[in-house]
């Protein structure tokens, strides 16, 4: 093992044993696994916060410990209206539940950080009392200048190269800033990139609390992770490059060190960059209404950036929980393959039963379909393999029957003449024999199959060409060029229709 003094820097100081890397025995200190998930209520949730919160629910999970969903509303500008309840709707669609949240505040107390306030300030007393807090004497202008002459100077702004030699008594009506005890440089292990580390350039009097007395993001997410037993903090690469402000103020406070788990971006298809909105980044209910079931989502999310070292590619949450470690979180980005996607969405429409399917197909067909003078449950049913094999998501179903791809499953066509006539036929009065026949036959066939409609004409196909029979017959029956073959129209628009729509493309020949 590293020296502990080098890789870990001052987890050791407070003898926090929680940083090195046990993932396979992480309680051995006697410490209930606990993760976090703590999105900021301020707009829709990318699939890059939902898939943070599905490992830090996996690992949870997977070593019998507690997840909770903390809701970090500090920030009362940009706070949207309804992104609390978004939140918990995105979540639980794909099959997160949490132990604790906005709606289960249980031992911790509330999970708003929004009612929390006086838990921030007992801490920031704390610090005042040992002389490393103190409110800010600046004025926003004034800050502003500092900064614009650092920038004319071309070197980074930093606070505490302003901090003033006395402090007044804090009332709560300016920012209350942390004072950094140790300028230093910090050595830290993460659990999936290793040992980092950061210079002193990194380390500022940051705020605490701001004039309005919420806490900054910096002071509360590290109370409130102490306060509910967080053992494991997981969350993107971007605070890396802060995490040794945190660790500043872990010291300060005499609080151990979590163990730290950066999660590898969400890159765009191409691998080059990280996805953004252009790329297919939207919100995560949006691909709920686009039809991808969440069972899809879950699995999907679970694989960037994750390997389980095995060729499976299709896993129930069950095996995702049983199979998730953080030693196999990757290091690199993964990238959002929305061809992947549709594949997995299709395997998983393959898998539900056909009354789950009939409603998926319902819900994606517009009033032009449902208002149709045939269409019914039962016409539907029989239509669900033929859209089943094809559709790889509900929005598919939808543009397809927009197009009248469907329609005529649910209403008698009008069949264009020339459409009528096969290849090799000199006109296409020359299948009108053939649909006499043909009549004849299906008049008394059976037809509770797609295949007893087919052994009914089959020998008679043979004798005078498959091509000569099938095709004005499926014409006949779809009154399309392409649909599906027509023993499978037959069965779906049933015995009468099929026997109507013959005569009907007779005439139109006669």
């Amino acid at each position: 093992m590293k020296n502990p003094v080098t890789t870990y820097g001052y987890a050791f100081a407070h003898n926090n044993t929680m940083n090195e890397s046990t993932d396979t025995n992480p309680t051995s200190s006697g410490t209930r696994v606990v993760t976090r998930f703590a999105p900021s209520p301020t707009g829709f949730m990318h699939i890059g916060g939902v898939r943070t919160a599905l490992f830090a629910y996996l690992y949870a999970k997977k070593m019998g410990g507690e997840f909770i969903l903390r809701i970090e509303d500090t920030d009362k500008a940009r706070e949207v209206e309804g992104s609390i309840e978004h939140i918990q709707e995105s979540l639980r669609w794909i099959g997160i539940e949490w132990d604790y949240g906005p709606d289960k505040p249980g031992i911790h107390g509330s999970c708003l950080q929004s009612e929390r306030l006086d838990l921030y300030k007992k801490y920031a007393q704390k610090l005042i009392d040992k002389g490393l807090a103190y409110p800010d004497p600046y004025t926003t202008d004034e800050v502003a200048q500092f900064r614009e002459k650092a920038q004319e100077e071309k070197r980074p702004f930093l606070f505490r190269e302003h901090r003033p030699e006395t402090f007044d008594t804090w009332d709560g009506t300016k920012p209350l800033r942390f004072k950094v005890p140790e300028v230093k440089r910090y050595h830290w292990h993460d659990e999936v990139r290793g040992a980092l580390e950061a210079g002193e350039e990194m380390l500022d009097d940051v705020i605490l609390i701001k004039a309005d007395g919420f806490p900054t993001y910096n002071f509360a997410h590290i109370v409130d992770d102490h306060e509910m037993g967080v053992t494991h903090v997981m969350r993107g690469e971007e605070f890396i490059s802060s995490t040794p402000k945190f660790l500043s103020l872990y010291d300060a406070l005499e609080i151990p060190y979590p163990k730290f788990v950066t999660m590898p971006p969400i890159m765009a298809a191409d691998g080059k960059k990280k996805l953004g909105k252009r790329d297919g980044a939207k919100d995560i209910l949006a691909y709920k209404n686009d039809g991808y079931l969440p069972e899809t989502m879950l699995n999907f999310l679970a694989l960037i950036g994750w390997n389980p070292g095995t060729e499976q590619e299709l896993f129930s949450k069950e095996e995702l929980i049983e199979a998730f470690t953080l030693e196999k979180i990757q290091r690199s980005g993964g990238a959002f393959n929305e061809e992947k996607l549709l594949w997995m969405n299709k395997e998983y429409l393959q898998k539900i039963d056909t009354s789950a399917y009939v409603a998926y197909a319902q819900a994606a067909f517009p009033e032009s379909i449902t208002g149709l003078p045939n269409f019914s449950e039962e016409t539907l049913t029989k239509l669900v393999p033929t859209i089943q094999e094809r559709v790889h998501v509900r929005s598919e179903i939808t543009e397809a029957a927009e197009t009248g791809e469907y329609s005529w499953a649910f209403t008698t066509p009008e069949v264009p003449k020339e459409l009528l006539k096969w290849k090799k036929d000199d006109s296409a009065h020359d299948a009108v024999p053939r649909l006499h026949k043909v009549h004849e036959l299906l008049s008394t066939a059976d037809f509770s199959t797609p295949e007893s409609i087919k052994a009914a004409v089959w020998d008679y196909a043979e004798e005078v060409g498959r091509g000569e029979l099938l095709w004005p017959l499926r014409v006949a029956l779809s009154g399309r060029e392409r649909s599906p073959d027509p023993f499978t129209c037959a069965y779906i628009v049933g015995k009468d229709e099929t026997l109507l729509r013959i005569r009907n493309a007779s005439e139109t020949l006669a």
